[in-house]
């Protein structure tokens, strides 16, 4: 194949009388540029561009383009991924549990929704076991709270407290227009053991005045959940700004001194529920996944 640098136009034969050309010199080494091509063919005025240098600079180019291709696909790739699929690159659990997906119950015909006009006594018409949080992945299912229909009696809910506060519990609950208790419950595999209690009275009236007879929801509260040392206070790390409409959450965390189990625990009131929902571990309870699960519960019964 011919060398473009190596095209020329041919030169026109010369006419007129020839001259004597002259003996050569004598031999001497060439030089680099004597053995280049050009200086064996007849000199013309220069490109305007040296064409190796273009063709050196588009190889470049090509070569620049082919690799800017390849690692925008990489990326591409990559990002397209979950983080846990692409090997040396995960990301870190921040402690929280994989509940199954969470879907509101069928409601039964004609029932309307707890918080809209024509449902003045915010009555939830689904079946309560229905509103109870899942177990998450991983989670062993609490053989003494798996009653017919998840319905548990109220000895059974007081016990999630102090002795010393059951029986006034007992007699609000006995007089106070409580329809029933569903329970669910379960342990992970780090110990953390987890209740959820959800109280149904005949109106959302009587459900909020057994809330605030009994269990406050001011800063501090001297009903102590079973194992609770002295009390408990409001959960400062808690993120008050994830609210459900027409429900309030009361989120605690035991104060110090503690003793050798820590307990966290929250009250959802949602028209005629209240939820108490309970974690506990010996050493330390887990935050995230405890202020989750209330999330969770609460988004269920708003």
């Amino acid at each position: 194949m011919t060398d473009q640098n190596a095209l020329t136009t041919a030169p026109e034969p010369v006419t007129g009388p020839q001259t004597a050309v002259p003996a050569p010199p004598e031999p001497r080494s060439p030089t680099a540029s004597q053995l280049s091509p050009e200086s064996q063919t007849p000199q013309l005025p220069p490109a305007p561009r040296d064409r190796r240098k273009l063709r050196a600079v588009l190889r470049w180019t090509a070569a620049v383009l082919v690799f800017a291709a390849a690692g925008t696909g990489t990326a591409f790739g990559i990002a397209s991924q979950e983080r846990t699929d692409v090997p040396g690159l995960s990301t870190l659990s921040d402690g929280r549990w994989e509940y199954p997906k969470l879907a509101k119950p069928t409601l039964p015909p004609g029932a309307p929704l707890p918080f809209v006009q024509e449902n003045p006594g915010e009555i939830h018409y689904a079946d309560l076991e229905q509103l109870l949080l899942p177990v998450p992945a991983g989670g062993r299912p609490d053989p003494a709270l798996r009653g017919e229909h998840s319905r548990v009696p109220v000895d059974r809910y007081l016990r999630e407290y102090a002795e010393d506060g059951r029986e006034s519990l007992r007699e609000h609950l006995t007089e106070g227009g409580l329809r029933h208790i569903v329970a669910r419950g379960w342990s992970m595999p780090d110990g953390t053991s987890v209740r959820v209690f959800l109280l149904r009275f005949h109106t959302s009236a009587l459900a909020g005045y057994y809330f605030d007879a009994q269990l406050g929801g001011g800063p501090d509260t001297m009903l102590r959940p079973v194992d609770v040392e002295e009390m408990s206070s409001y959960d400062q790390e808690y993120d008050n700004d994830a609210k459900v409409a027409s429900t309030e959450r009361y989120v605690y965390d035991e104060a110090a001194p503690r003793g050798p189990v820590h307990v966290r625990h929250a009250y959802v009131t949602a028209g005629d529920t209240v939820a108490l929902v309970v974690v506990s571990r010996k050493g330390a309870a887990p935050l995230v996944p405890f202020h989750q699960t209330v999330i969770l519960q609460n988004q269920l019964l708003g």
